[in-house]
């Protein structure tokens, strides 16, 4: 699933879809537990996409946080001594 299709989703959806992966995902790993597994390639595949989800509900909540004004105040990191 590409990140472009993943955006275009609304969170409903996009909830719905993690737990399918979710479930896939752990199907396959009991598969490849019991030697089973023939697609190997589909484990990183899933987890991937899982990976690509929850950055994107990522910066949909940070671009909320940023609309809303509620985000923290950046701290200023000290100068390191070279």
């Amino acid at each position: 699933m590409k990140p472009t299709e993943i955006r275009a989703m609304d969170d409903n959806n996009i909830s719905v879809t993690l737990t399918k992966l979710h479930e896939e995902w752990r199907d396959l790993r009991f598969k490849e537990a019991v030697g089973q597994l023939t697609e190997t390639a589909r484990i990183r595949e899933i987890r991937k996409t899982i990976a690509q989800i929850h950055t994107i509900r990522t910066e949909r909540e940070f671009a909320v946080a940023i609309e809303a004004g509620h985000l923290p105040r950046q701290r200023k990191l000290p100068k390191s001594k070279r």
